[in-house]
């Protein structure tokens, strides 16, 4: 397999050997399972069969390396069971020869000897692993195989976990440590590496098993190397059937905080299978993430809490967990962490809120209560420090959750919401000021009070600006805003007051104006404003007003001839001809 190098960077020749005797039958045991593990890969029939002594023969083949690379000293187990292990290598190379060239006597003995031979293998993997759980093997003396080139057969990579495996499960603490982190090296570089963990007997179950292990190193790298793992979607179920669930919660309770957050990480991956969600919550997890959330002590890490939250917004689409959050605080919990000064907790806190109150009006309306909308209108605060990101998420999170109802539409404007939306339409950068302007289009759709509210805050005079946007939807949400606000009398007096709206929006009327937003609404716009006096006088007396006739009179648009036949009428008929006619 490769160049070996020093397991602990220390030159072979500093390397206490073991005694010839026992290096000798080493060698020898290590040699011939090799062969047979060459022949049997020519082998056709009995193919189960073969693969699991091929399963059983790596493992083995594995362990010895290891116990030859290392200083296991006068162990007179160890020593007394490799003629075993020799004699059984070499009957399987007898039965790997028959069974190639198909010279065996029947197919019923021969599914008999392999049956044996499969015991045989299972007892001497079982002892010699009972003997290195001993601890034969020393960090400072063992030797590991080298990690495959790229490009490497699957054979190489197999055998590479193999010896991982081997470390993990019989060296000491520090060679265990460094197993997992030489494992979590190759299953984040290579898809390949996570397919031979998961086939590999036997690592997914040391892996949970270090899970719940008292030493923290173990825990955290341990969890690092599972997330990985679940983060493909065909190895979850692998994960899952393999108990590692209740020892990632065990993690979150009692883990360190690198530990909790990769334990934190993995059940992110886990629950987005729905599937798995009561799995978490049978294991007391959503207490455990809740706890995580709530702590007093206010010095957990922004990215703990950050999947906490990806966790519990995963489970909340399960109707039963997301009722004992509720009952557990959670609205509360997650409104406070809002405040957070730390973006990463604001981000995943306001996602969290919207994911459990969206479609749901009492808990939408508890989100209310508790000072949600306070609290979200805080991120919007030109003093507090933020940036434009949490921002955007802010003003996303309010427009999904309290347009609707018109209690909810009063209660955002009770608290200043339109003051803050306007401050973004006025100053934010190009982002984050057309969301708003997004936003302020469907909030004046909303009621007969925003649309006040909106006219007494001075949305009317920025809409008028995006008139002549270069986006054709940014031109049209303005001038459809627009033709909404103006319906109100008091927004209508408050419009025609500046002569430049009026001239702006004839001007854009022109039929040979290649700029113009959508026309209908800016006709909408007029036809109110003829409502007033003042309105009409202003349209009439405007350069401009010649641009209504020629709409009407090239039949483009049938509320433009409206428009023009209300112009008309009464005292404003002669005024308006004059201007047609000049």
């Amino acid at each position: 397999m490769g160049n070996e190098e020093d397991f602990a960077g220390e030159p072979n020749s500093f390397r206490k050997e073991a005694p010839a005797g026992t290096s000798n039958l080493l060698r020898r045991a290590a040699e011939l399972i090799a062969t047979v593990l060459s022949l049997s890969l020519s082998i056709r029939a009995f193919a189960t069969k073969w693969q699991l002594i091929r399963t059983k023969l790596e493992e083995l083949h594995s362990g010895l390396i290891a116990a030859e690379n290392c200083d296991s000293g006068e162990n007179p187990q160890l020593t007394g069971i490799l003629p075993s292990v020799i004699s059984t290598a070499g009957e399987c190379r007898d039965l790997a020869r028959r069974c190639s060239d198909l010279s065996y006597s029947g197919k019923l003995l021969m599914q008999s000897d392999l049956d044996v031979a499969i015991a045989k293998l299972d007892g001497h993997v079982s002892t010699l692993s009972e003997i290195y759980k001993k601890g034969i093997l020393a960090n400072g003396s063992a030797l590991v195989v080298s990690k495959p080139s790229l490009g490497a057969s699957r054979e190489d990579i197999r055998f590479y976990v193999r010896d991982l495996l081997t470390r993990m499960k019989i060296g000491d603490l520090g060679m265990k440590k460094v197993a997992l982190r030489n494992l979590y090296e190759v299953v984040v570089e290579d898809e390949r590496y996570v397919k031979a963990v998961v086939d590999v007997g036997d690592v997914v179950h040391v892996l949970v098993g270090f899970l719940g292990s008292t030493e923290s190193g173990l825990q955290e790298e341990s969890a690092k190397v599972v997330s990985v793992i679940a983060g493909f979607g065909c190895y979850k179920g692998n994960l899952v059937n393999s108990g590692v669930v209740a020892p990632l919660v065990r993690v979150l309770d009692c883990g360190s905080e690198e530990g909790k957050v990769a334990a934190a990480r993995c059940l992110v991956k886990l629950t987005e299978n729905s599937d798995n969600a009561w799995c978490v919550s049978a294991h007391g997890g959503v207490t455990a993430l809740l706890r995580i959330c709530d702590g007093d002590d206010g010095g957990c890490d922004g990215d703990l809490i950050g999947h906490a939250c990806g966790v519990l917004s995963n489970l909340v689409s399960v109707e039963e967990i997301k009722r004992f959050m509720i009952e557990e605080g959670a609205v509360s919990t997650f409104i406070r962490l809002v405040r957070s000064r730390d973006e990463a907790i604001q981000v995943n806190s306001i996602g969290f809120i919207q994911n459990i109150a969206s479609g749901d009006e009492l808990v939408k309306q508890m989100v209310i209560r508790e000072g949600g909308i306070r609290a979200l209108l805080r991120v919007l605060d030109p003093k507090w420090p933020c940036s434009y990101k949490t921002r955007e998420i802010s003003i996303r999170a309010i427009e999904n959750l309290f347009f609707s109802p018109l209690s909810s539409v009063s209660a955002l404007i009770s608290y200043g919401f339109v003051d803050s939306l306007l401050y973004y339409v006025r100053n934010g950068e190009v982002s984050i000021q057309e969301l708003a302007l997004k936003v302020a289009f469907r909030l004046s759709g909303t009621s007969e009070e925003a649309k006040k509210s909106m006219g007494d805050a001075g949305f009317m005079a920025e809409l008028v600006k995006f008139l002549n946007a270069k986006s054709f939807e940014v031109r049209e949400m303005a001038a459809e805003a627009l033709s909404g606000l103006v319906m109100l009398p008091k927004n209508r007096k408050r419009f025609v007051q500046d002569d430049h709206n009026i001239a702006l929006i004839l001007q854009l009327l022109d039929p040979e104006e290649g700029n113009s937003g959508n026309k209908k609404y800016l006709i909408s716009i007029l036809m109110s404003l003829t409502s007033c006096n003042s309105g009409r006088k202003k349209i009439v007396s405007s350069g401009y007003a010649k641009n209504i006739e020629k709409l009407a009179d090239a039949q483009v648009s049938s509320d433009a001839k409206k428009l023009a036949k209300k112009l008309s009428t009464n005292r404003f008929r002669s005024l308006f001809s004059g201007i047609w006619h000049s």
